[in-house]
């Protein structure tokens, strides 16, 4: 195989962005030959926009049955994501699929499974991790080179929406159509990138508030406290309703400090901490150190990044930014933040899966479609199917 042929299911805002990148032949060695979405307005975009050699179809049944592709990336609604994925392994399709991989992680767990029982590439799009700097604490966190993890805080609330964007699409905003809110809609890739970057935590206290700030059903402001298995602890912070927000995160270990804020890494290294603590004869003395400035690529290469590795890791067998397996462990975090605020308990690994997904249906349950949605251009993110 020289080229691995594309199809790309769901095309509103992502899945859109993504067939344009490969028809702009921004991935090498890729091919975009078909589309599909159920909603007629996405496939007349399609028909507008894209090469006349790019077949277009109404569900991903029908891409499935034309055989047309090597691989597929997947775009469409969070609940749909394990479903499709499941169905395109089983017929023998590579997968690259949207975050978050799902909305519960038993749900994503029969997903994992699929996975392990086909030969076949899955892959998670989670782009943040080909950001040179969140790449950079990766390895100064995973290499030992700065001790051990003290506590862990990242605040990020600068994901402000309006309520035209939640009015947008009768699916947002809601139980049954979303899943969740910030969590599982804004902040998949920072939860991944905690847990890649710093482990799983053992422990999870979670507030999260629904509708404070927002005409919506799901969380849109969050605080979690966390517990990692060694006793560093953290912290976790998010919002749809700040202006102007904050995005810092912060790592505190014993050798060093590491912080990420306004799109720059600041390093900072030390002798023991632990040592040092219990060997000065100084009471208001701290460990000698100084900022250092660790050797970066300043590469960020995003989404196309993730597609270039998932059709080299195809045709090479060449490493993933990220295994689709791995979109538990992120998934997990949201899971346990959720049920904790729900239940008002720490929640502990491992997750009470049957326990979260009870929880999440009384919560669809009462989940009411919106009625009065508005029509503006960033509606179509996600729009397939009946979303």
């Amino acid at each position: 195989m020289e080229k691995v042929k594309i199809g790309v299911i769901g095309v509103g805002n992502m899945g859109s962005s993504h067939c344009k990148t490969l028809a702009e032949g921004l991935v090498n060695h890729a091919e975009l030959v078909a589309v599909a979405d159920k909603r007629e307005e996405r496939r007349q975009w399609a028909k507008e926009k894209l090469s006349s050699v790019v077949q277009i179809f109404q569900d991903e049944e029908e891409l499935f049955a034309a055989k047309c592709c090597d691989a597929v990336i997947i775009a469409v609604p969070h609940y749909q994501h394990p479903e499709i994925t499941i169905k395109a392994l089983k017929r023998g399709f590579h997968v690259l699929c949207e975050k978050p991989a799902g909305v519960y992680t038993k749900q994503v767990r029969e997903m994992n499974e699929a996975a392990d029982q086909s030969d076949k590439i899955f892959a998670l799009m989670f782009n943040q991790r080909t950001d040179f700097r969140y790449r950079k604490m990766h390895e100064l966190v995973q290499s030992g080179e700065l001790g051990e993890i003290k506590r862990v805080n990242w605040i990020i609330t600068d994901w402000y929406r309006t309520q035209i964007y939640y009015d947008s699409g009768d699916w947002r905003g809601t139980w049954n159509g979303e899943g969740g809110g910030v969590l599982l809609n804004q902040c998949p890739h920072q939860l991944d990138l905690l847990q890649w970057i710093c482990g799983m935590p053992s422990k999870v206290k979670a507030y999260c508030h629904e509708g404070k700030w927002h005409n919506v059903e799901v969380e849109d402001d969050v605080t979690a406290y966390l517990e990692y298995p060694n006793g560093a602890t953290g912290v976790f912070v998010t919002s749809t309703g700040e202006a102007p927000g904050t995005n810092r995160f912060e790592i505190d270990l014993t050798k060093g400090q590491l912080i990420c804020e306004n799109g720059t890494l600041t390093c900072y290294r030390m002798e023991d901490e632990r040592a040092f603590m219990y060997s000065s004869m100084e009471g208001f003395a701290k460990p000698a150190g100084g900022i250092f400035v660790p050797e970066m690529d300043g590469e960020s290469l995003q989404h196309t990044g993730v597609m270039q590795a998932f059709v080299d890791c195809i045709l090479t067998g060449s490493p993933l930014i990220a295994d689709g397996r791995e979109g538990i462990y992120g998934l997990t975090l949201s899971n346990m933040m959720h049920l904790s605020s729900w239940t008002g308990k720490e929640i502990c690994l491992p997750l009470d899966e049957e326990l979260f997904l009870q929880e999440l249906n009384k919560k669809r349950a009462s989940s009411k479609r919106k009625e009065n949605v508005r029509n503006v251009n960033f509606s179509l993110e996600g729009t397939y199917g009946s979303h």
